[in-house]
This record gives structure tokens, C-alpha cells and sequence, in this order.
């Protein structure tokens, strides 16, 4: 391919809005360009990489057994009322209504229309098991859609569906799709680790992510060095601590605490450290005010709290709310006093806690020397913080550590959540009808593309491996009116080509510096330059990200491209 034909709008400055490294490059490279907020299109060169993670997606999919179609991007809200999602995903959902007045969506994902065309043609037990997958475009209105194709409105998904007899055959099934996705994150070139998270709005009794380690990622990760414990924050459980001795509590005293709403404000005031305060947060959950109560240095996990009342929607409560069941402005808000009709959950740390420091629930005032059971019963205690560095772990209780992570594959056990409220029946040899057990398995295309990058690239631009590479080779001739240098570069590109090999030849009228930095930035693993040797039968050999030019003949350099593809 000439670049002098292509469209590739590559460009020098770092995009304003562009906060993270894959971001940037994708702009800079001319991979896509940003239609709307979280809504990108993707151009010649990035829909090449697009291509090659899907393909090899597509390919390690049919190797494990899995039968690809496509269903409809608009589904009809009738199926996701049948599961209950039609309100439990929420606004994230793209809602329509078509001129009859019947309700439509954009799919987020496609549980339900899956388990209904299985439903509808698979009725033994001899027909099981199935796995179905596609690779789709899906749609959610993210609240803050941001770094790219990271965090979109619109992507891309392959989304799987396995569909069993038993749970062993689900555990069978399951097994395959992890050792698929393995195979397909080892040959994008990815390094990543496996974790325990939250299913969310999925359900299912359990589920794992894989995720590359990334500064940037949006995931933090906590995991155990001592043994193979892995989880998302959101699900890394936090154990209670043991118990204390309570026998030395003081009375409760009541603090003034003038304008001071925040922990840090009152341990200067006050002189005590973060451990011996224990803040409540008011939150609207699906419409019902909920007090929930962490050490003074933990932070609530919002989405254990969800979970624990199986809702829709957090937020934070408004201050009106606040002041409607505490009686006070926020920043006093405690367990003691607070309006009946108000649930207040403990995290488990609050129990083993002595003589500490709550809000009083009346505007400049605290309340010291407070304990859990002889001054204020909450109304659950539970694990509802995040962990953090230094937490044991719940496997083997040596210390965590944290890191962040970019997730780019999920997978499910979803069990009969969805087959009972579909009616995804199948008979057995007895003739008795059983729900059919399913598990759910997505890869996000994009993002797992722009993982890649986040892996790898340096100062110049991105370094693609072979396997994902828009091309693998460039041929950059450095002087455009040489006829010997343009012949010869010419020769090399159409041999490689007639190989099979993907080139490009930079047969454009510019600078060498200029192509030579283009080729950097859009991360071509192999340039072959033809310059002032060429008379001489000689080109340069060199590795995107290797510093190391070799000299060798075109032979040779045809032979070397060659060697480096088999070997990735």
C-alpha cells in the first residue's frame, strides 16, 4: 500500500481532551476520530488493528467450540422487563419508542434476546450443550464517558453465551472460555492477571475478570503476592477485625465542633487520628435514604452497598435530605439520633472500634467516646468498605497489595438466572423439564485495543505487536527523485507483498525525518529504509522500539521480515 493514497491524518500535537497514553496516540496515530462524547470513529489504519484483535477473537472463539451470529442492535423492551433489566439498568440504557408507541432500546448487552432464541429451538437435553457468541456494537450512556474508547457510549463486544444441562457442563463451559480468552490476550501481546469481581447488573453467582496492569487503569486491583488471590476492589472482601477489649469505654460527650464538616478538619481540632472516628454517609438508594458508616479513613464501596439492597441506583443524598433526617447540615450526620425510618449500615471494622467520634446530628456538634451496641445498634453490620493496602488477605491473611487495571475480558457464571425468567427450558432423559444454566463471556474490542497501546509505546508513538499491527513492514525510501532508491524500494514492497506480508511503502515527497517519525507514531514493528546505499545493494534493518540498525542486503531484509512474523 502507498501512503501517498492513504487516508492517515496523523498529527503532532497531544489532543487537549485526551488524558490518558492509548487516547492520545489513538488520535495522534489517526486511528479514530472523536463524533461525540464517548462516540469515536475508527479510521483505515485503526479499523486494520480493530480487525486483527477481532479476527483473533473470532479465531480462538471457533477453536473453543463456539458458533458466531449476530443479533439486532434495537431490542424490544419486553425481554429485558421479562428479567427485570429494564429498570434495573437504568439510565445507562438508551430508551427509544418507534411511531407505534412500543418501547425499544439500544442494546447494552444481549442476555435476554440469547436466552430467548435458545428457548425457542432448543428443547433436549441432546441438544445441549451450545455456546453462542457475536461481535456487535453495544450501547450505554455512560454518565462520564472518558480516556477514549476506554469508558464509551459506543463499542464494540464480542459477547459469548454458554448454555448447559448441569453445572458441571457450566463449569466445562466456563473452563473452555477461559482458556480461549488466555490464548487471545497472550497473542495480543497483553500482560494480565486474573481477578474476582462483581457480576453487577449480569447477576449470576460469580464472575472473573481479566485485566492488564495499567497506572491508568480504572480498575484498582488487590492482590496477594503470598498466594494466587486476585479481586477488583469492588469485590475484594474486608474481613472484621478480632475482637477488643471494651471494658475501659468512657462516657459519650457531646463536642462543639463549630464549621468543622470534614476528618480532617476535626482530628486537628480534636487532636485524634482518622482510626478514632467513624463517619456516616447518607446516600439515596432507588429513592429510600440510607446511612452507612466506615472508619474515618475507609471509604464506603458503593457497590457493595448497591448490592446489599440489590438496587438501581446511589447517589449521594442531597443536603435537604440530609438535613430532613438528621436535623443538621452536612457534615454531623451519626448513628445516634438519626430519623427511624433510616436504615444505618456498619461496615464490620465499626464494631471492633472504642470511644470514638461520631456527628451528633445537630449543625456544630460531634459526639466522642461513642461504641457500637451500648449507644447505637445499627441496623446491619456488613462488609461495606474498600480494601486497601496492607488489608490481609482473605485466602492465606498475608498482606494485600494494590495496583490499577484495565479490564478487557469478562466471564460469568450466570446459572439460571435468566433461562427461569425466559423459560429456557430443556427435558432430560425422563422427560422432566429443567432450566437450562448459562454463563456470559464478553471481550470489549476497542478497549482491548487500546490496552495494547497503554502496554505499549514510548516517547514517539506506539509500538504495535506483530499480531495487532494495522502493517507489519513500512519501506521508506529517503530521497523521492533517486530513481535507484525508488526502484529498489518498490522491489522490496511488491516482494513482500507477493509473500503475503501486509507493507506499506512511504512513497510520499517529504523529509526522511518526517516519514521516519510517522512510522514511529503509528508503531510499524519492522522499517526497511533504501537510501544512499541503495546503488550499492544495501538497506537499513530496524525494529520499531529497538535502537539497533542492521545493514544487510534486501534479500536478507526480506528474509529477516519473514523470520520475525513467524516468530511472533
Amino acid at each position: 500500500m502507498r501512503i501517498s493514497g492513504m487516508f492517515m491524518p496523523t498529527q503532532r500535537e497531544v489532543p487537549a481532551d485526551a488524558e490518558i497514553v492509548s487516547h492520545q496516540l489513538m488520535l495522534r496515530a489517526g486511528l479514530m476520530r472523536k463524533v461525540a462524547s464517548g462516540i469515536y470513529s475508527f479510521l483505515p489504519m485503526g479499523h486494520r488493528a480493530f480487525r486483527k484483535v477481532e479476527n483473533i477473537v473470532r479465531e480462538e472463539m471457533d477453536r473453543a467450540g463456539a458458533q458466531e451470529l449476530i443479533m439486532p442492535a434495537v431490542l424490544p423492551a419486553e425481554v429485558y422487563m421479562a428479567s427485570g433489566r429494564w429498570e434495573k439498568f437504568g439510565p445507562d440504557m438508551f430508551r427509544l419508542t418507534d411511531r407505534g408507541g412500543r418501547d425499544f432500546c439500544l442494546g447494552p448487552t444481549h442476555e435476554e434476546p440469547f436466552t430467548e432464541t435458545v428457548r425457542d429451538y432448543v428443547r433436549s437435553y441432546r441438544q445441549l450443550p451450545i455456546t453462542l457468541y457475536q461481535i456487535q456494537h453495544k450501547y450505554r450512556d455512560e454518565q462520564r464517558p472518558r480516556f477514549g474508547v476506554m469508558r464509551a457510549r459506543e463499542f464494540v463486544m464480542k459477547d459469548a453465551y454458554s448454555f448447559d444441562a448441569d453445572e458441571q457442563g457450566l463449569d466445562r463451559s466456563y473452563q473452555a472460555m477461559y482458556q480461549a480468552y488466555c490464548r487471545i490476550f497472550d497473542r495480543c501481546g497483553l500482560d494480565y492477571i486474573l481477578v474476582h469481581a462483581d457480576s453487577g447488573a449480569m447477576g449470576g453467582s460469580g464472575s472473573q475478570e481479566f485485566m492488564v496492569k495499567s497506572d491508568v487503569g480504572e480498575d484498582a486491583i488487590a492482590y496477594c503476592t503470598a498466594c494466587s488471590f486476585a479481586a477488583n476492589r469492588e469485590k475484594a472482601p474486608c474481613p472484621a477485625p478480632g475482637p477488643i477489649e471494651k471494658e475501659s469505654m468512657k462516657d459519650v460527650e457531646k463536642v462543639h465542633t463549630p464549621n468543622f464538616k470534614t476528618i480532617e478538619e476535626l482530628m486537628d481540632f480534636l487532636g485524634l487520628p482518622p482510626t478514632e472516628f467513624a463517619k456516616t454517609l447518607l446516600y439515596n438508594i432507588d429513592g429510600k435514604i440510607v446511612a452507612a458508616m466506615v472508619r474515618g479513613d475507609r471509604e464506603v464501596n458503593e457497590i457493595k452497598l448497591k448490592n446489599l439492597f440489590d438496587a438501581t441506583e446511589l447517589a449521594m443524598a442531597g443536603p435537604a435530605d440530609v438535613e430532613r433526617v438528621t436535623g443538621a447540615a452536612v457534615g454531623f450526620a451519626g448513628p445516634i439520633g438519626i430519623q427511624e425510618s433510616v436504615p444505618v449500615i456498619a461496615d464490620l471494622e465499626i464494631e471492633g472500634m472504642l470511644n470514638f467520634v461520631v456527628g451528633a446530628n445537630e449543625t456544630d456538634f460531634h459526639l466522642k467516646n461513642v461504641n457500637f451496641g451500648r449507644d447505637f445498634t445499627p441496623t446491619r453490620t456488613t462488609d461495606i468498605r474498600n480494601a486497601v493496602e496492607g488489608d490481609p488477605c482473605p485466602d492465606c491473611g498475608a498482606p494485600l497489595s494494590m495496583c490499577r487495571g484495565i479490564e478487557v475480558g469478562h466471564i460469568f457464571k450466570l446459572g439460571t438466572k435468566y433461562s427461569e425468567a425466559l423459560g429456557c427450558n430443556f427435558l432430560d432423559s425422563n422427560g422432566t423439564e429443567h432450566p437450562m444454566i448459562m454463563g456470559c463471556y464478553g471481550i470489549g474490542i476497542g478497549r482491548t485495543l487500546a490496552a495494547v497501546i497503554e502496554q505499549h509505546y514510548d516517547k514517539d508513538g506506539i509500538i504495535w505487536p506483530i499480531a495487532v499491527a494495522p502493517y507489519t513492514a513500512i519501506v521508506v525510501p529517503t530521497n523521492s527523485t533517486d530513481e535507484t532508491i525508488n526502484a529498489l524500494a518498490l522491489d522490496i514492497h511488491e516482494k513482500l507483498q507477493a509473500k503475503g506480508i501486509e507493507v506499506l511503502l512511504d512513497d510520499r515527497d517529504e523529509r526522511p525525518g518526517v516519514k521516519f517519525k510517522d512510522a514511529d507514531l503509528i508503531g510499524i514493528p519492522i522499517r526497511i529504509t533504501v537510501g544512499r546505499k541503495a546503488a550499492e545493494g544495501k538497506v537499513e534493518f530496524k525494529l520499531r522500539g529497538g535502537e539497533e540498525v542492521l545493514e544487510m542486503t534486501p534479500e536478507d531484509a526480506i528474509t529477516e521480515t519473514m523470520k520475525r512474523i513467524d516468530n511472533a
